[in-house]
């Protein structure tokens, strides 16, 4: 029998498909990787804005990764939105449990302007779950909200950011006003890997977890941190070509269109 490769999605559920945990299937399944899904959070959203968050109790949640992992064994794990800083604890341990590669993109903050997470979570992320991270996937705005004592600065929230356990770091420049966007690899002790793509005219709705997730799936399926980074940025950027319009807001990246 053939064994499918797994990834492990810890996201929140969006409605209309663009962003949370039908963006990692989506991607998982367009590199032929099967998602194992638990919702973190359930959101009332559209294609503009998050109006509401409501988290998932850890009871359950440790109950739902407890039946689901004495069952089945993924190769990576990707983290998207937390509910709750409650939740935190129990992912940890079930984390430090698998001891495998995690990616953990912060949602902080929808791309419509709405907090969605409480003020002391940043500190709480960094402090419980940085230490059991391969690789995190800040946007700019991400990462200077994580790291508040930078200054603005990129290479210092990154050097923070490592300094709390993490692999490597990347810092996306989507939300930036470069003329390109312009994504920041950083490692421990190694130099800069610095990626220019070009701005696209669109805004888009789940850019993110797409990233997340496509780097998650090259983990999953052998790659090597870098490896991973590179490929999942080169996946994404396609995927955000092709863009497709499901309501009034932002478009959602063409996860399933060549």
């Amino acid at each position: 029998m053939t064994r499918a490769t797994t990834v492990l999605c810890l996201s929140g559920h969006d409605p209309g498909g663009g962003a949370g945990l039908q963006a990692d299937i989506e991607t998982l399944a367009a590199h032929r990787v099967h998602a194992l899904g638990v919702i973190t959070a359930l959101t009332v959203q559209d294609s503009r804005n998050v109006r509401r968050v409501i988290a998932t109790d850890p009871a359950l949640l440790d109950e739902q990764l407890d039946v689901l992992l004495a069952d089945m064994q993924p190769a990576a794990v990707k983290l998207g939105l937390l509910g709750s800083i409650a939740q935190l604890p129990v992912i940890v341990r079930h984390l430090a449990r698998l001891a495998l590669p995690v990616v953990c993109d912060p949602v902080l903050r929808a791309g419509g302007g709405t907090d969605l997470v409480a003020t002391d979570f940043p500190a709480a992320l960094r402090a419980q779950l940085l230490p059991q991270v391969t690789v995190l996937t800040p946007n700019a705005s991400e990462a200077r909200r994580l790291v508040q004592g930078a200054a603005g600065d990129l290479d210092a929230c990154a050097a923070a950011l490592l300094a709390d356990g993490c692999t490597r770091v990347l810092i996306t420049g989507g939300d930036e006003r470069d003329a390109a966007v312009i994504n920041r690899c950083y490692g421990a002790g190694l130099p800069v890997r610095i990626s220019d793509w070009p701005r696209l005219p669109e805004t888009f709705h789940g850019a993110g977890c797409t990233l997340a997730a496509s780097i998650a799936a090259r983990l999953a399926l052998g790659d090597g941190p870098d490896a991973a980074i590179d490929a999942g940025q080169r996946w994404t950027q396609g995927a955000l070509a092709r863009a497709v319009a499901v309501g009034g807001g932002r478009r959602i990246p063409g996860r399933f269109l060549e």
